[in-house]
Order: structure tokens, then C-alpha cells, then sequence
């Protein structure tokens, strides 16, 4: 069929793209054991990580939501894309050159190429800002950075522009790049006027705002002129590509160091942020024109590695959080403690220690640095208190503390804040010092405290991860490795024996070749599921096919581990490419299940697998032969012809059972 994209390079970038490295664009990965790793899922919220990512198979599955796939089905669903759409945009990252059946590109519907067209007109937005601000026009634009201290590195790295003063100077240049004035306005770059669009930014600085792969999706300008009648910032309203609520400043030259110092630093402005990175502080990010919220924390929980745990939130000796760190800086007026209030609520969706930095003179980092240079900045950092300290003063502070009324008030507003504190030695520690604050005694605080606690507990319900039995436990759960034949399930295991059996063949398929494999059937299973999973393996040539394909890849590659990498992945592919989309779902989650074994071990242990599910078969059909021949009369030649199957299945057994001993 005419414009789609040739199988063979379909697989090809599916091959060059590493699905450990797309996915760790949007989830910090950490080992989950041989040859896995897990993250918090992108596609809803958790406290601990169930969400799966097997590189070698080039699968991801989520045991919390039940999402999973291959590195297409994964930029599709994240980025709200067309498979199409996926496979050209990952082809360009990891330069595969795609061709079309019939020589032409296909033809696209507007809903399909909508979010391609918007990023492009954005990517050619940005380069014309950044063009204008090295032209004559643009000197007051180039003297607001450096009246900040950004040199020419700096205005580079975050892609600084200008825009024109004139009506129409982006709209014009972009219709001479073939966009319509209905791609302008969507992307949100011109606004429609009764003579036609103009441009939505004009005589201002221009910041390109950025999503986590690097790609604009809008922009942050601040204005140049003295117009009254013009807001001082002004930035990209809501469009198909850009959701102001799930975007942070800053976060695509930030994710590698927030991911590594399981730190980050949320400022106000992009100036702040620019700021920021320039004295050394890589991890700072801002929101774009609107409260830090829910989504927000999401997005900065999977980048920080956020897992809740006993231990996380504790201080330690040098002044670091375990579990990481999440540091707010705010205003020292009424607006900055309004908006840490607000922040609190969204404390208590880490497991992270979360501070905020005030300086006492109501500076903002990036005025901070103009007058002290980088160590002033530096200094605000290391200067943060914990947030709920500041949010206990600040509400204390408001009140009458002479009263009784202002303490009782005192008392009402400081118990929940207490009792959202993680380190448990800290709580109690600041009931202490509220207790002598209000003028009461620590009992009477500590008594309020835990009130509060039963009353009003910590938030979960939206973070919860789901009940146990929508869930594998042997999936999730990283137990540790005990000895090789405690691993190996007997014959009467039930059904995860059937599923680890499954699962490491999908994993493992060269280790299986000569381990007894062809002896199993679907019958051989007692899980209809298992069985649907069994029989769509040899309905699709087992491992035979795989060796085929190992075959094929050895000639490609060479022979060596390589080769056995490609040839797993393309008969997995192949494998849930063709399977009904409940089992291709099973498939997927099997694939990156965690082995309960050691990599030295992995080959026995997968082997000792089938060979025990044999045995139980072969067991099996003797009771049934055992059973039929008692039936028969001896002297029949029917009774003779069972006794021989069952003199034969036998000794398939007791061949088996010498094998595992």
C-alpha cells in the first residue's frame, strides 16, 4: 500500500532505538535486576516504582496500570502521537533513512501531522528570535541580558531571542515557509485580528519553552518598551503541544544533573533559571506562568527517582536529604509565603525533603548574582530551611501569640504541619520548640499533632499503587536470590512456574534451545492465559524462529552477543506484532518481569524451568495411562500398546528427573 514506511526499516529503528534511553528521557531508570529496570510509571502516579523497562528486548510494561509496548507504543502514548509519526521521529534521532511502499511520504490527515506541523513552525519561531537579536534592532533586547550577566554562552544555551517590534514580522516569515495562518494561530505564535493574524510577541526577550526531549513547544517573553497597555511577561496561551501545566523552564538542560544529584531547584522566572545554571546550580527549572501544581510534581518525582520509603526524607550530617532534594525559592513578602503555603500541599506528595530559600532582603536569584556575583546564589541555596519550618513561622507570625485565642489559632494551624513532617526525630524536635513558641506544654502539642495525623493523614489515594491483586507480586517485588534450588518450581507449583517458564524463553530464548522445550505444549499448561501465551510461541515457530532470526542477525552483526540482541528483539516484536492484543498485553509484561536469579545463574535456572514444567506433564499423562490401563482387560492388545506409552513416558520422566539432580 502506497506511503507506509517498509517493514525492514520499521525494525531497523526499532533496533538503533534504545528504549532504555528514549524512556529515560521522561523516567530516571534504576536496575531492577539482570538485564531490567524500573522507574515511576509516566502514565499515572505512584509512590513506588512498578513500571519496567527490559533494554535487550526493547520492552516496557507497567505492573501498576497494565501500559506496556515497544519504543513506538511508548513515544505514542507519551507524546500523544501517530505510530507513523513515532517511527519518523525516532528514524531522524538515530539517523535511519525510512522508505515508503510506492517511493512517496504519506499522505496525512490533519489530526495526524497537527503536532508535527506545530513543533516545526515553533523550531522556525525560535531560529527567527535568535536571528532578530544579533541584527542593529535589537540592541535594547541585547542590553536587558547583559544589564543581568549573561554573556553570549548563555543567551546560546537557553536559545534567547527577540522579537520585532513591527505587526506581522513572524507571521510573514512564516507564511514564506508554507504554514497557513491557521497552523500560526494553533501553534499559539499570532493572534487573529479583523485584518488578518499578527504576531502574538512583539519588541520583547524571547525564551524558547522547551519539553523534556528539547523540542519548543512555546515561548516566555518579557517586554522591552514602556507600554502600559502591554503586560510586562507574556507567554504561549494553551495550545495542541503546549500545556503550561505539565511543562517546567529549564527541565531539558536540567533532567541529566536533577536525575544524578536527585536534586532540584524550582525559581520563579527564567531569568532566575538562567541564573541558576550560570553559577553552577544545573538543576533549577521554573514553572511558565502559572502556580506550581500537581502535575508538576509528577513530572519532577519520576526525573528525581521519588520513591517512597522509611528512610526517605531524613536529614543527614552533611545538610543533604536521603531520598533527594526539592528546594523552592520565594519571594520574603506576603506573595512568596502565600506561595509556599501552596507548595506544602505538594510536600507532601514527595518522599524527597523539601526547603525553600528566602533572602532576607526579598532578592530574586538572578538580582542575587548581578550584585554578588555567584557565590551569592550559591549562598541562597545553601542557606535553605526545611519547608515546613518556614511555613510554620510564617503562619505563627500572623497570629496574636499574647492571647489564649491567638494560641489555641496557633496551635489549630501549626498541628497539621507537624504532622506532615517525614524525619520523625525532627517532629518531634519542632513540637519542642512550637510548645515553647506558644507557651505550652510539648505534651499538649505532641497530643494535637497526633490528632491531626488520624484526622487529616497524608494524602495517598492519588499516588497509591494499585491493589495486589491486579498486580504480579514476583514482578514488582526484588527478592533476594536464594539458592538455585530453591528457584527451581517442583511439579506441583501452580501457575508461576508456568509464567517464569514463558517468561524467561521470551527473555532468554537461546538458553531454552536444547532444554526441552518442544516437549511442552499448550495443553501442558494450566492457566488459560499461560496457555493462549504457549501456543501463540509455537504458532509462531517457537525457537526455531528465533533461530532463523539469529541466523539472519549473525549475518548482519557477526556472531556474539550482538547478534543474539537483535535476533531476540525481532522475534519478540514478531511475536506480539501477531498475537491478540489481551495476549500480546501478557507477552509484554513477561518480557520485562524481573528473574528471580543471578546472572551467572540465569541459563540453569531457566532451563531447570522447563525441565520441571515437563516432568509435571509427563507425570501427568502417566496418571492418565496409569488410569486407563486399569481400565482395560490385561490380556486386550490395547492394554498392551498403553502399558508401552507408559513404560516410554516413563522413562521421559526419570530422564528429567536425573537431569535436575
Amino acid at each position: 500500500m502506497a506511503g507506509l514506511i517498509r517493514r525492514e526499516d520499521i525494525d531497523l529503528v526499532r533496533e538503533r532505538a534504545r528504549i532504555d534511553e528514549v524512556v529515560g528521557e521522561y523516567v530516571t531508570l534504576k536496575s531492577a535486576g539482570v538485564g531490567s529496570m524500573k522507574g515511576l510509571c509516566p502514565f499515572h502516579d505512584e509512590r513506588t516504582p512498578s513500571f519496567h523497562v527490559r533494554p535487550q528486548l526493547g520492552r516496557w510494561h507497567c505492573f501498576g496500570c497494565s501500559e506496556g509496548g515497544d519504543v513506538f507504543s511508548f513515544l505514542q502514548k507519551i507524546n500523544h502521537v501517530s505510530f507513523m509519526e513515532a517511527v519518523e521521529f525516532l528514524a531522524g534521532k538515530y539517523g535511519v533513512q525510512l522508505r515508503y511502499e510506492g517511493g512517496d511520504r504519506p499522505r496525512r490527515g490533519p489530526d495526524q501531522s497537527q503536532r508535527r506541523r506545530l513543533l516545526e513552525a515553533h523550531r522556525i519561531a525560535e531560529e527567527f528570535y535568535r536571528a532578530y537579536l544579533m541584527l542593529p534592532e535589537a540592541e535594547e533586547a541585547r542590553k536587558f541580558l547583559k544589564g543581568r550577566h549573561f554573556g553570549k554562552e548563555d543567551v546560546e544555551k537557553f536559545g534567547v531571542g527577540a522579537s520585532p517590534a513591527g505587526w506581522d514580522g513572524l507571521t510573514r516569515h512564516l507564511r514564506s515557509k508554507s504554514f497557513t495562518d491557521d497552523e500560526i494561530v494553533a501553534a499559539g505564535l499570532a493572534i487573529r485580528g479583523q485584518r488578518g493574524p499578527y504576531d502574538r510577541f512583539r519588541d520583547r526577550v524571547m525564551w524558547p519553552i522547551r519539553d523534556v526531549t528539547g523540542a519548543t513547544v512555546g515561548f516566555g517573553a518579557r517586554r522591552l518598551g514602556d507600554d502600559p497597555n502591554a503586560p510586562k511577561y507574556l507567554n504561549t496561551p494553551e495550545t495542541p503541544i503546549y500545556h503550561k501545566s505539565q511543562v517546567l523552564y529549564g527541565l531539558d538542560l536540567a533532567k541529566k544533573d536533577i536525575s544524578r544529584q536527585r536534586r532540584v531547584i524550582v525559581v520563579e522566572g527564567y531569568t532566575d533559571v538562567m541564573a541558576a545554571h550560570a553559577a553552577g546550580e544545573t538543576t533549577a527549572v521554573a514553572t511558565c506562568g502559572t502556580a506550581f501544581g500537581k502535575e508538576h510534581t509528577q513530572l519532577m518525582r519520576r526525573l528525581l527517582g521519588d520513591v517512597e520509603s522509611a528512610s526517605a526524607g531524613v536529614m543527614l550530617a552533611d545538610g543533604r536529604a536521603r531520598g533527594g532534594e526539592v528546594i523552592f525559592t520565594f519571594d520574603g513578602d506576603e506573595a512568596g509565603k502565600a506561595a509556599a503555603r501552596r507548595a506544602y500541599v505538594e510536600d507532601q506528595a514527595f518522599a524527597a525533603q523539601t526547603f525553600v530559600a528566602v533572602d532576607p532582603h526579598g532578592k530574586d536569584p538572578c538580582d542575587l548574582r548581578v550584585e554578588g556575583g555567584d557565590e551569592a546564589l550559591q549562598t541562597l541555596i545553601a542557606s535553605r530551611v526545611p519547608l515546613f519550618e518556614f511555613v510554620l513561622r510564617s503562619v505563627l507570625l500572623s497570629l496574636n501569640l499574647d492571647t489564649a485565642e491567638g494560641r489555641v489559632q496557633g496551635l489549630r494551624a501549626a498541628a497539621p504541619i507537624l504532622a506532615g513532617i517525614k524525619d520523625r526525630a525532627l517532629q518531634t524536635e519542632y513540637a519542642r520548640q512550637v510548645a515553647g513558641w506558644l507557651g505550652l506544654e510539648p505534651r499538649e502539642v505532641e497530643r494535637a499533632m497526633y490528632q491531626s495525623a488520624r484526622t487529616q493523614p497524608r494524602p495517598q489515594a492519588q499516588h497509591s499503587s494499585p491493589p495486589e491483586s491486579r498486580r504480579e507480586s514476583a514482578d514488582v517485588v526484588e527478592p533476594q536470590t536464594p539458592p538455585l534450588q530453591r528457584l527451581l518450581p517442583d511439579s506441583r507449583g501452580g501457575h508461576s512456574a508456568e509464567r517464569l517458564t514463558i517468561a524467561a524463553t521470551l527473555q532468554r530464548p537461546l538458553d531454552m534451545v536444547g532444554a526441552g522445550l518442544e516437549g511442552l505444549t499448550a495443553a501442558s499448561f494450566a492457566d488459560s492465559r499461560n496457555q493462549a501465551m504457549f501456543a501463540e510461541i509455537v504458532r509462531r515457530g517457537g525457537l526455531d524462529a528465533f533461530l532463523d532470526q539469529l541466523q539472519r542477525a549473525e549475518g548482519e552483526v557477526g556472531v556474539g552477543e550482538a547478534a543474539v540482541g537483535v535476533a531476540t528483539q525481532r522475534w519478540v516484536a514478531d511475536l506480539v506484532d501477531g498475537a491478540s492484543p489481551q495476549v500480546a498485553e501478557d507477552l509484554t509484561a513477561l518480557m520485562v518481569m524481573s528473574l528471580p536469579v543471578e546472572e551467572d545463574d540465569l541459563r540453569d535456572y531457566a532451563q531447570g524451568l522447563v525441565r520441571s514444567l515437563v516432568r509435571r506433564d509427563l507425570e501427568q499423562q502417566g496418571r492418565i495411562l496409569q488410569a486407563r490401563l486399569a481400565r482395560l482387560d490385561s490380556s486386550s492388545p490395547e492394554s498392551t500398546e498403553t502399558l508401552e506409552k507408559l513404560w516410554a513416558v516413563e522413562r521421559r520422566r526419570r530422564a528429567y528427573m536425573s537431569m535436575e539432580e
